[in-house]
């Protein structure tokens, strides 16, 4: 299993330099690293070098690869192809073709969230370095696995309930037209193949994203107001979406006492060189990823003997939290993000009989 690695902060160059040299320390260490990122140029730029849809080997136990859309999507359409033959006895998406597909809002942020997923899983690297946009957008797609299992769970419960759906597990005349039109046995466990695919990805991914051994975020940010004002606010959000924040960089400053408080209990690491692109001065001072990310708090924590959930939102104050208890499960908003929290079986029902917001914990009672 593979670390994936992302940085958080307003400074998109900033941020490409750190995540360069982040590469270049693990490689340096005798990881195999790859280092990915979108089709923008700033990369190529830094890295001096041309970059493609495949990775390439730019140095001793690095890679790089550039995410380009229209590439992934060609390639997943493919495979969404190849599932439709497999289930439908008279497939209809054989005669559209990958290459005539226009790439739709948000298809890329998903389309790299699969590339991140597959490179993980081909057991070719020990860390991947994602140099993402590096702000909600990121986290959007760091938390797609949570949040399209709600999805999932909750409206295939809903058609499980329906009269459709009664109807259709149910009728005699029903399972036969079926059957003509499938390529399995409605009846059979095998129909639920492709949603229990589904899930398994899915929960692999809720899976990683909730190990900072395998899924962490640093912030990296200067000593602006704005720039540290963002990393707050990033840092609170990708609480949201279960991403572990493992500390702060901070570019080109001295830490001041006051920083440090803004970003407590997260440890600061002080790194220089970014301004003229000094990669072995910048690599000289970087943190210890894993060990930084493996002692930060945890996103969330459930307690079930004392019947609580802590969910870590700093940067947020109670005003700016909101929680809805609307269905089964607890649902929490903060800043832009939404967050359904799955409660174990002995929480699960059960209404929320009190909440508190304490030192950056909203903590509710059950």
């Amino acid at each position: 299993m593979a670390l994936i690695l992302t940085f958080l902060g307003k400074d998109g160059t900033t941020r490409s330099k750190i995540a360069i040299a982040s590469a270049m320390k693990l490689a340096s260490e005798g990881q195999r690293v790859l280092l990915a990122g979108n089709a923008e140029p700033a990369m190529q730029i830094l890295l001096n070098t041309t970059l493609g849809s495949d990775p390439q080997e730019i140095s001793a136990n690095l890679h790089a690869v550039q995410f380009q859309t229209a590439v992934l999507l060609e390639r997943s359409w493919d495979e969404v192809k190849k599932l439709e033959a497999q289930y439908l006895k008279t497939p209809t998406l054989k005669d559209v073709y990958g290459q005539e597909l226009s790439v739709l809002p948000g298809m890329d942020t998903a389309l790299a969230l699969n590339a991140i997923r597959q490179y993980e899983e081909s057991g070719k690297y020990d860390a991947i370095i994602y140099d993402g946009t590096g702000d909600t957008n990121t986290l959007r797609m760091l938390g797609m696995p949570e949040s399209l299992s709600w999805y999932v769970r909750r409206f295939r419960q809903l058609f499980i309930n329906s009269d459709l759906g009664k109807g259709i597990s149910e009728s005699p005349l029903i399972q036969p037209l079926i059957s003509t039109f499938f390529n399995v046995n409605w009846m059979a466990d095998n129909f639920s193949q492709p949603t229990n695919m589904a899930n398994n990805m899915l929960d692999r991914g809720k899976e990683a994203l909730a190990s900072p051994h395998r899924v962490a975020a640093f912030l990296v940010t200067k000593d602006d107001e704005i720039e540290i004002a963002t990393a707050r606010y990033l840092w609170g959000s990708a609480q949201q979406v279960g991403l572990t924040i493992g500390g702060v960089i901070l570019a080109d400053a001295i830490a001041s006492e006051n920083f440090s408080e803004q970003f407590a209990p997260l440890p600061v690491s002080t790194v220089v060189g970014t301004n003229s692109s000094e990669f072995p001065q910048i690599i000289d001072n970087l943190p210890n990823f894993v060990a930084q990310a493996t002692q930060a708090p945890r996103p969330i924590e459930i307690d079930t003997n004392a019947r609580q959930v802590r969910l870590f939102l700093p940067g947020f104050d109670k005003k700016q939290v909101k929680l809805t208890q609307y269905g089964p499960e607890v649902t929490i908003e903060a800043g832009d993000q939404r967050r359904n929290i799955l409660l174990p079986p002995t929480l699960s029902g059960k209404q929320v009989t009190g909440a508190k917001f304490q030192n950056g914990y909203l903590i509710i009672s059950f």
